[in-house]
């Protein structure tokens, strides 16, 4: 399986590739919701785990454009702000789920629940 990574800080895309490497063949990381749409479309990957907050594109922008051109792609969108708007809007966007930068662990959780129920 192959994970796409998307986030504009360096230290948490870090700690989540380390986090996320043992359960996927390929990690493929980017900086911004720009590049992150290039790299789906180059790499067509089974998930994403998007940050909302970034620069040039955010997070729910490239969810948007991703899911307009892929409607069964796999987002979980990350954000370190925890409240139900932000969460809706993620669920607006396209995003199978929202998870809190405070809980990062929940999204290999998430991703094997969803395996698990997909068999």
């Amino acid at each position: 399986m192959k994970l796409l990574l998307v986030d504009d800080n360096d230290r948490i895309r870090e700690m989540m590739r380390n986090m996320c490497s043992a359960h996927f063949d390929e990690v493929i990381e980017c900086c911004d919701g720009t590049e992150a749409l290039v790299a789906f479309n180059d790499t067509n990957p089974d998930w994403v785990v998007m940050d909302i907050k970034m620069k040039k594109m955010d997070g729910l922008e490239a969810t948007s454009k991703i899911v307009s051109r892929n409607p069964e792609a796999k987002i979980i969108v990350v954000s370190q702000f925890d409240d139900e708007t932000t969460e809706a809007a993620a669920k607006h966007a396209g995003a199978i789920e929202f998870i809190s930068k405070e809980n990062l662990s929940n999204v290999i959780e998430f991703i094997n629940n969803h395996l698990r129920s997909a068999k």
